[in-house]
């Protein structure tokens, strides 16, 4: 006759982690130029850490298994999936986003190429876009058209496909962006007809 399991062992074990502020470490992180102290625990993935404990919300998860290049960052001029590189282990070391890459009020070429040539799309996968090929350009200036895609292949896009992702990157190559570019932002004011919720004053 079977004995039954007692209900103790039948408890699955608690997170060491999860919710124990005695475990969280404090650290300082070098983001974009500037130091930021923060307390995380030392499983805290660097991807979370920018963007809930940093508040740089630019990067962004998608596959969290280091595939999609959502979430790529450059550490220490490396290009890294920050899904899966510990926050703990960045510690003294410089880490670029897509935040720090425009310069005082001025695009970086490649987020300014990436306008112009259509290449952000969506914008979800942007980002990562934009990060990869700032690193690969800081690698090699002067890529060929398979060189980049080659290195592009690592960041994966859902929309209507990479020929304007690579058009942008091969107009930096080439300097075939404009001189006089300016940012436009435009402030529209949202109308669902449909629901008769828009009425203008």
């Amino acid at each position: 006759m079977r004995s039954e399991i007692p209900r103790k062992a039948r408890i699955a074990p608690r997170n060491r982690f999860q919710g124990n502020d005695t475990m969280k470490r404090h650290i300082v992180l070098n983001v974009n130029g500037e130091e930021y102290d923060i307390d995380i625990e030392p499983n805290r993935l660097l991807l979370h850490a920018l963007r809930e404990e940093v508040g740089l919300t630019g990067t962004k998860e998608g596959c969290s298994i280091g595939v999609c290049g959502a979430c790529s960052v450059i550490v220490d001029g490396r290009l890294v999936s920050s899904c899966l590189t510990l926050a703990i282990a960045c510690q003294d070391k410089e880490i670029t986003t897509i935040e720090g890459l425009a310069k005082d009020g001025k695009l970086h070429p490649v987020q300014q190429a990436f306008l112009e040539y259509g290449g952000f799309q969506c914008g979800i996968c942007t980002p990562g876009q934009i990060i990869a090929a700032k690193a690969l350009l800081d690698q090699n200036p002067n890529p060929s058209e398979e060189e980049v895609k080659e290195w592009m292949s690592g960041n994966l896009c859902r929309c209507t496909g990479y020929y304007k992702i690579l058009e942008s990157v091969m107009a930096v190559v080439h300097n075939k962006i404009s001189a006089d570019f300016q940012l436009k932002r435009e402030h529209k004011t949202a109308k669902i007809q449909s629901l008769n919720v828009y009425k203008p004053h």
